[in-house]
């Protein structure tokens, strides 16, 4: 693939930059410019050809399990986008429309006390999402304020720091975990997956309600999604690892105090393991475009559909 020199060295300028100022504590970004070149740049290019087919607003969904690098990846697609084709990018988080901890709280009474925690389908405020993903992609937008979520306290921030949106974008890259996810079949949701299934939802009410989430309030949000690109880990036990490394970067960035101990993680996880397994064995044949990440956090093969 070519492009302009100048354009590809100021994306490669600001892309090395980029990755330097993420490097918190973590382990170091591996082989940058071979992923620019086989994985960010073909990847910007077919968004691009997507959006030149009749120049409306495109939704790029990405999904992947905690800790693939969906945020980084979210936010290397918009440089390239900018500085190579032009396109206005707007990035958001299914994160950060999780419903308010008194939200939260309320379900958690109503239906299961697992609804407490954040993270699973039903613990978003769908309808916001819905409402804004709908005027990001409408001819006639309206200025628009997009909520942010701090895990950091677990809750909404207040509306000041709202990120806002005052032109209708050419791309919009909508990542979080569960994007594009569909239900389960429901014989699946028999037999519990982990400990935490096992001794605390052992009516099946709190997962026959997130899957009953996605069939309806989250698969209306997902139709607007023309292209899904799937981070593929290698197995669940990496999601562990790396979700690890981001509360450790969460401890040293973040202000509030609502942290967890190694072991709180890997109890937290457990909330995810059964969708983020149900991705791994069927989302494949449903994304538009897999992308493998090998043990070492790196992007290893992409196949598109």
């Amino acid at each position: 693939m070519q492009f302009d020199n100048l354009n590809y060295r100021l994306v490669k300028k600001k892309y090395l930059n980029f990755l330097k100022s993420q490097e918190v504590i973590s382990e170091p970004f591996r082989d940058k410019l071979g992923q620019l070149n086989k994985f960010y740049l073909p990847i910007s290019k077919m968004i691009n050809d997507e959006y030149i087919k009749d120049k409306k607003t495109k939704v790029i969904g990405l999904t992947g399990g905690q800790g693939s690098g969906k945020s980084t990846i979210s936010n290397i697609l918009k440089i390239i986008l900018k500085e190579c084709f032009n396109l206005e990018t707007v990035v958001f988080s299914i994160d950060d429309f999780y419903k308010t901890y008194k939200e939260r709280k309320i379900l958690s009474k109503k239906l299961s006390p697992l609804f407490l925690t954040r993270g699973v389908p039903g613990t978003h405020d769908s309808k916001m999402l819905y409402n804004c993903v709908k005027n990001l992609k409408s001819i006639k937008f309206k200025r628009i304020f997009l909520p942010k979520f701090d895990k950091s306290f677990d809750d909404r921030c207040n509306k000041s720091k709202w990120s806002k949106v005052t032109k209708r974008p050419n791309i919009v890259i909508f990542e979080g975990w569960c994007v594009g996810v569909f239900p389960q079949k429901k014989s699946d949701l028999i037999i519990p997956i982990n400990k935490l299934e096992k001794e605390k939802d052992k009516n099946g009410i709190w997962r026959k309600k997130v899957n009953m989430e996605l069939k309806k309030n989250y698969k209306k949000v997902f139709s607007f999604i023309d292209k899904l690109i799937f981070l593929k880990v290698p197995s669940f036990k990496y999601i562990f690892k790396w979700r690890l490394l981001q509360e450790r970067k969460l401890r040293v960035t973040a202000k509030g105090n609502k942290f967890m101990s190694d072991t709180e993680v890997k109890n937290f996880i457990m909330y995810y393991e059964r969708l983020t397994k149900h991705m791994l064995k069927n989302l494949s044949k449903k994304a538009n475009v897999v992308i493998n990440i090998d043990k070492q956090h790196r992007l290893k093969a992409m196949k598109i559909n």
